[in-house]
């Protein structure tokens, strides 16, 4: 990833992570729709925010190549940090989901979301254990894409309020908007570093498991 694009994704992330932080931890402060949620969901509510705030922090800095060759064995356990966040804030995520607003649109966005969050790590986690760094890597991408929808929606909400749309009509396109142009944008990377497949005269077999290896 280049230095300057780099930089201001964790500079975003941070900023995001930090608010998440002053919302879970100061009484009052926030969005009115969180505080009413957490009046009748408080374990979701603050796992979502207290996991997606942490996975925010430590993705950004698990992005950096530079900084995983050098710093491996930190690497390592902000890497298991990361999964765990994910696992708390994505299950509490799961469980907002159907109380979203503006009705069976957003439901389905963010449960949608939520779920391919928690499947992307752990294939991120499961390719990991099985020594697969290549994949691991890949995963790792389309996993922490799909954390930064946290990013993305603080940045069309007002934006799409500002340009005068009804915050309903704006909700519900949001609720998709934050994530799949992310996790899009993820598999286009992905595929871009991937290597190219060998050409194997007659070996079918052969390129079936440089196939699969990619995947």
């Amino acid at each position: 990833m280049k230095k300057a694009l780099w930089v201001v994704m964790t500079a975003l992330a941070t900023l995001v992570a930090a608010y998440a932080a002053a919302v879970l931890l100061l009484p009052g402060f926030g969005p009115p729709l969180i505080i009413a949620r957490r009046a009748t969901m408080p374990l979701a509510v603050t796992a979502h925010l207290g996991g997606g705030l942490v996975a925010l922090a430590v993705g950004a800095w698990q992005m950096n190549a530079r900084l995983r060759s050098r710093f491996i064995e930190y690497h390592r356990w902000m890497g298991r940090t990361y999964v765990v966040a994910v696992l708390i804030g994505g299950l509490g995520a799961l469980r907002m989901a159907p109380e979203s607003q503006q009705g069976w649109v957003t439901h389905l966005g963010f449960g949608l979301l939520a779920l391919l969050w928690l499947f992307s790590t752990a294939r991120a986690y499961i390719a990991i254990r099985s020594h697969a760094e290549a994949r691991h890597r890949d995963w790792m991408i389309r996993s922490y894409s799909l954390t930064l929808a946290a990013v993305t929606l603080r940045i069309y909400l007002p934006v799409s309020l500002a340009l005068g749309v009804p915050l309903g009509n704006a909700y519900r396109v949001i609720s998709w908007l934050c994530w799949v142009p992310n996790i899009i944008l993820a598999e286009w990377l992905v595929r871009r570093t991937q290597a190219p497949i060998p050409a194997i005269a007659g070996d079918t077999f052969a390129r079936g498991e440089a196939l699969a290896e990619g995947l």
